[in-house]
């Protein structure tokens, strides 16, 4: 008997999902005799630290949280936030019949459906429910449908979780030791950094050439119009039979790759535009083809990143964010998929709209289907669509904000991947003509037409380079023959430069990563989150750009730790833990390949036996982390710049360097954390040797004796005493010596002990209010402000922090906080309208620095950021990034502490001795309660075995 016919005899069912949002939509599907319940999440997983390992276990196993000496076996403890979830949880299913496990379809959520079935210790029958997409049909199919737990995906995912467990924990140890600490080492977070790093060592050792060519506009003597042009442009392809150089014949060094083209400087160049002044032209060729371009796959999860990030300024997290709130709502299909596969009822779908909204001349005779590329594809899901039999229009969600913006992106790609191509004639002239000093000289132009636009009509893919033509530009020349003359109007001479390699963005990262077949798709957004928050990259703009400290990181794990950041090895990791999936390895003896380095005399290869082919011996990864000894944290974090300057990467920042500490003529300054690391340029560095450093002694204080310095520090220069020599600086004697940022208007070198001790007077007491609070003149990291209990006043001079008055500080706390609207300060600067709010987007300076703003939202400028170099695009980008967070969680605020009279504190102790007395009356009832409920529910369940937390 299927479930759905019991449910109509009675009994209750407890279904069991992913995320409340997600059982709130279900409920509403299944109805009454249902209970819907969400994990939120994973409810089990290894520990995080020792402390939450059981004592039984001692030794290796409470360090890693696996016991590899037994096989590698996990120890899972339930999540403290989750233990309130798990005991709700395992009330509903005392009181139901039936339970259906309806997480995620995914490997990772297979594994979530096994840990709530081990953790639940059902006496009911199981269900496995699967969905992949969140409609009334989908969700009544999968209940009357249900499946057995996929035992074998779940071992994937745990080899997999083991895997990464002993890769960070064994790593980033050494990392922390040598490098600095809290850092982090991951399977494929490592290989990502690298490849980051590695293209900014590209750009560091770019040498940008210089190359010319010249530009003709040539007239036919007609007059034109927008079909047939009157004029063309065309480039300078040859002169005398030899191609011109452009860019793509220079390498990285700067020099042309081959002799077989001609290199014009400007001197070269000018010289023939002169000579080509009266030179009469003709065609020479016209070379006509025919144009034609299929539509694209519809999305799967990377591909969705990618345009997401070029079309909508999102970034991958923003992206997975806002796709999983369509999902839960029921507005698309599951969208972490590694398909470009369309079901039936999705291709009748798309193809119904296609003939509604484009007419039938647009709607191929077959549908189209699209192979999957993705090799290792993880499970057969559908593409990323949107949902139900019938789509509904983006006008016809009622959606809003960044929801609508990605579905109808979604939607466009989906209808346009059931589109008849789109056809044209794509043309070549070219041009020649001989020059007064007899060379020939032979120009070239393209232009491309389109005639049918066909799946164009609905959807045109973005680019990662902004200076790529997309596919729906038209370039229409005029209607020529060979043989026809034409006029030179103007011959004009072009300069260029060769540049370095782009940056990654995140879109072009994680096209990298799927190239390279690294990691896995579902896994993208949160890798490139892990290390932006790492501070391994940055962003400029959409750019990502490596942190000095990356650089460290990977010079020690490429140097002592090869293997575990080589490209091929980490893919054919993968490719390992794939055919564990697919149950042709076995996962104990392969992870002890990884891990020992050692065989179970199986014959079945792993990645750890995977080598450079010279035969030589490949230890585990337990050995590469035993001799730590040969590893020189100084050498691994110095880099040479030029001139005897050296970059080092200090457990406090990165730095500049000349010369051995102690010696004479030693020079150091602190890099600033934002420098991207190509822009520290010899002449950069030996600028920032030039500026003041160093601890500038201003004297002694007279009343301690000890002596003032003036220092310059990561956040600006600050003055401090030096405290003598066995002051105690820890524990409950500790004394810390005094503080003080320099004002603005100070400067290092000229800063006075005068100052200084001014400055570290601060903060000082104006007085107290006519309630006795206390308030206080102090000079914050926002500038000089007032502060009496929680309400802060801002000054407009830091000299008043000195001379206010107890009577000038109660005026200005007797005004009406000012909350920014009536002295608002004019914007910073103006980027043009949001494309989502269509309202206009500014830049203005708030009390926590610059932020951009439509009105609705406001969005903090990142330390990667500036005022003047933040683009419009970047201004949209950190406002969908907001948007897609949602609201701010706000926080009760505590009332400031007030002195009361000795009555009121009378008054309040009797007051609170009742309460005691009330709560624990109230408190030995429940416990009552809750005794006899818990006598009769053990009761109930024979004593079942108590379940480990």
């Amino acid at each position: 008997m299927s479930p759905t016919s019991e449910t109509a005899h009675g009994g209750r069912r407890l279904v069991i999902v992913e995320s409340p949002a997600k059982a709130k939509t279900i409920k509403g599907y299944l109805g009454p005799g249902y209970v819907v319940e969400a994990s939120v999440g994973h409810i089990r997983d290894l520990p995080s630290g020792a402390a939450e390992v059981p004592e039984k276990y001692t030794g290796e196993v409470r360090r890693l949280g696996v016991d590899v000496e037994h096989d590698f076996q996990p120890i899972y403890v339930v999540n403290a936030d989750k233990k309130a979830q798990v005991r709700k949880l395992k009330e509903l299913l005392a009181e139901s019949d039936e339970l259906f496990l309806a997480t995620d379809e995914d490997r990772e959520g297979e594994a979530i459906a096994w840990h709530l079935q081990e953790v639940l210790k059902p006496k009911v029958p199981v269900h496995r429910m699967v969905f992949h997409e969140i409609t009334k049909d989908a969700i009544r199919e999968a209940v009357a449908n249900p499946r057995e737990l996929n035992q074998r995906m779940v071992d994937a995912q745990e080899t997999r979780r083991i895997l990464d467990r002993l890769y960070g924990y064994e790593v980033s140890p050494v990392l922390w030791k040598k490098v600095m600490p809290k850092l982090s080492a991951g399977r494929v977070q490592s290989v990502a950094t690298r490849l980051v790093v590695e293209r900014e060592r590209e750009r560091i050792a770019f040498r940008s050439a210089e190359y010319w060519d010249l530009t003709g506009t040539f007239g036919t003597g007609r007059s034109g119009d927008a079909s047939d042009p009157s004029t063309l442009v065309a480039r300078l392809a040859a002169v005398d039979g030899k191609r011109v150089a452009q860019g793509r014949d220079f390498g990285a060094d700067g020099r042309l790759k081959s002799d077989a083209v001609l290199h014009l400087d400007e001197e070269k160049a000018r010289a023939l535009a002169a000579a080509l002044a009266d030179t009469a032209f003709a065609v020479r060729s016209v070379e006509s083809k025919p144009y034609r371009r299929s539509p694209y796959a519809p999305f799967r999860t990377t591909t969705l990143q990618q345009e997401a990030s070029r079309k909508l300024g999102f970034g991958a997290k923003a992206t997975m964010q806002v796709a999983q709130k369509l999902y839960e709502n029921g507005f698309i299909t599951y969208m972490r998929t590694d398909s470009t596969t369309l079901s039936d009822t999705a291709v009748v779908a798309a193809r119904a709209q296609v003939t509604q909204l484009y007419g039938a001349d647009y709607l191929p005779e077959k549908p189209r289907v699209y192979a999957g590329k993705v090799k290792n594809a993880q499970e057969a899901h559908e593409a990323i669509r949107p949902s139900g039999d019938r789509f509904r229009t983006p006008a016809e969600t009622g959606l809003s904000g960044d929801q609508f913006r990605l579905y109808e992106l979604i939607w466009k790609r989906t209808v346009a991947s059931q589109m008849k191509d789109a056809t044209g004639n794509s043309v070549t002239v070219k041009i020649g003509g001989r020059a007064a000093d007899g060379r020939d000289a032979e120009f070239s132009a393209s232009g491309k037409t389109i005639t049918f636009h066909g799946f164009m009509k609905a959807y045109v893919e973005g680019a990662d380079d902004p200076n790529a033509e997309l596919d729906d530009r038209e370039r229409r020349l005029p209607q020529v023959a060979q043989g026809d003359a034409l006029t030179a109007d103007e011959i004009t001479v072009d300069g260029h430069a060769t540049k370095p390699p782009a940056r990654y963005t995140e879109a072009s990262l994680v096209k990298e990563l799927e190239e390279r077949e690294i990691g896995r798709p579902s896994t993208y957004a949160s890798i490139i989150g892990t290390i932006l928050d790492r501070g391994y990259v940055f962003k400029k703009g959409t750019a990502l750009v490596p942190s000095f400290l990356s650089f460290a990181v990977v010079n020690l794990l490429e140097t002592h730790f090869g293997r575990l950041v080589d490209y091929d090895f980490t893919a054919r990791m993968e490719d390992d833990l794939d055919r564990i999936a697919r149950g042709e390895a076995k996962s104990v003896p392969w992870l002890k390949r990884f891990y020992f380095g050692e065989g179970d005399g199986t014959g079945q290869g792993g990645a750890a036996d995977a080598g450079n082919g010279d035969g030589d011996h490949l230890g585990g990864l337990k050995e590469l982390v035993t001799d730590l000894g040969a590893i020189d944290a100084r050498e691994i974090s110095s880099f040479p710049v030029g001139n005897g300057i050296v970059l080092r990467v200090g457990r406090y920042g990165p730095y500049v360097e000349r010369g051995e500490k102690d010696a004479e003529g030693h020079q150091r300054a602190d890099v600033p954390e934002d420098l991207a690391p190509d822009e520290l340029t010899v002449e950069h560095a030996e600028e920032l040797l030039a500026k003041p450093s160093g601890d500038f002694e201003l004297g002694a204080d007279p009343v301690s004796g000890n002596q003032i310095v003036a220092k310059d520090g990561r956040y600006g220069p600050y003055v401090t005493e030096i405290l003598p020599e066995g002051t105690p600086k820890t524990g409950k004697n500790a004394v810390k010596p005094r503080t003080a940022s320099l004002f603005k208007s100070m400067a290092l070198d000229t800063v006075t002990l005068e100052d200084a001790l001014r400055l570290m007077s601060l903060p000082r007491v104006v007085g107290a209010d006519a309630e006795g609070v206390e308030i206080t003149a102090q000079n914050g990291r926002y500038g000089p402000y007032l502060k009496k209990g929680t309400d802060s006043r801002s000054l407009t001079d830091e000299e008043q922090l000195f001379s206010i008055t107890l009577e000038e500080a109660l005026a200005i706390y007797a005004q009406p906080k000012q909350r920014g609207r009536a002295a608002a300060k004019p914007p910073l600067k103006e980027l043009g309208t949001d494309p989502v709010s269509e309202k206009p987007v500014v830049v203005k300076d708030g009390r926590f620095g610059p932020y951009v703003t439509d009105g609705e939202t406001n969005a903090t400028l990142r330390t990667d950021d500036s005022v003047e170099t933040i683009t419009p695009e970047r201004g949209y980008e950190l406002l969908a990034e907001k948007r897609a967070k949602g609201p701010a969680k706000k926080t009760a605020k505590k009332a400031p502490a007030k002195k009361t009279t000795t009555a009121k504190k009378t008054a309040t102790k009797t007051a609170a001795k009742k309460t005691t007395a009330a709560k624990t009356t109230a408190a030995k009832t429940t416990a009552a309660k809750k005794t006899t409920a818990a006598k009769k529910t053990t009761a109930a369940a024979k004593t079942a075995p108590a379940q480990p937390e």
